[in-house]
């Protein structure tokens, strides 16, 4: 499918104070998932036991801890041990339940098979307490059918809860589809009716020969999702590879991939959130360098 270009501006960096920095970083450097709500960004770091939230587009974000304890300062260290919170969900109230973020891990290592749910406040802040969570159950019905795994992207589409798997090696990405009740049996504790209802694959293209990858994706009213993929030279789910470029697609009601644009500079896009506006569809979008030194990006752009 022809990739038209698509221009994305630099909203802000995704910068921090320092001193609440577990290692001191000015800045948020491996920006994940991102959910806009509140007239907030909420930022997950893939390698981070932190959420940050940015209220503007200038001031530092708020750390919030996630998970107990610290990561290895050394990169190498830091990578086998670190949670991989790939994607982030807005979770609306439901019951007693406050709306809620969850973070799920990637799966791409068994270590990486865990969640974290965080409650709201009224006002959008988070709360302090966190819910962790054991998505092995789920993982391990995911992979009878895919094999290995590597989830980007999670959201809610009407009755239903969408994973996006990441294909590398040649694998196609892959979107999986649950009834809504699964996700909430998951958050109550309950790990039985696990089969997804549908497993759809979908072959995204290529850039420069690097194949094109699921990295997020966000629900479309009536039907169907918007996503983002990167061509990233990856032989695997785990080991980071060179960028040559980042795509906005478009996935209708029946699965079929019926727009593609390419993002004019090429950086690595990792998450994405719809912002309506106007009768427009607006994205907000954050970056990951794969280099702690360098600061993420808040993008947006325009469908």
């Amino acid at each position: 499918m022809p990739q038209q270009l698509m221009k994305a501006h630099r909203l802000r960096p995704l910068t921090l104070n320092p001193s609440d920095h577990p290692r001191g970083l000015p800045h948020l450097a491996a920006a994940s998932g991102l959910v806009c709500a509140h007239g907030r960004a909420y930022v997950m770091g893939d390698d981070e036991h932190h959420l940050a939230v940015f209220c503007n587009r200038s001031s530092p974000g708020q750390l919030h801890r996630v998970r107990s304890g610290a990561l290895p300062a050394d990169a190498a260290q830091r990578k086998r041990v670190k949670p991989d919170f790939e994607s982030l969900l807005l979770l609306p109230a439901r019951g007693r339940r406050p709306s809620a973020l969850l973070a799920l891990g990637s799966g791409s290592k068994r270590r990486r098979d865990g969640a974290v749910l965080m409650p709201l406040r009224s006002d959008g802040d988070p709360e302090d307490r966190v819910m962790p969570l054991d998505l092995e159950p789920l993982y391990a019905v995911l992979r009878q059918h895919l094999g290995a795994i590597n989830i980007e992207g999670s959201f809610i589409s009407g009755a239903h809860w969408l994973l996006l798997n990441r294909g590398v090696g040649g694998q196609p990405s892959a979107s999986v589809s649950y009834p809504l009740g699964t996700l909430h049996a998951l958050i109550d504790g309950r790990s039985a009716g696990l089969e997804p209802l549908a497993v759809q694959t979908h072959e995204l293209g290529f850039i420069d020969g690097v194949q094109l990858a699921f990295t997020d994706g966000a629900a479309l009213p009536g039907g169907g999702f918007l996503f983002s993929a990167v061509a990233e030279a990856t032989p695997n789910s785990v080991d980071d590879g060179a960028c040559v470029g980042s795509v906005i697609g478009h996935i209708d009601g029946n699965g079929a991939l019926v727009a593609l644009r390419r993002l004019a500079r090429a950086v690595k896009v990792e998450g994405l959130a719809l912002q309506p506006q106007g009768g427009q569809t607006h994205l907000a979008l954050v970056t990951d360098a794969d280099d702690p030194a360098c600061p993420a990006e808040l993008l947006l752009a325009r469908w």
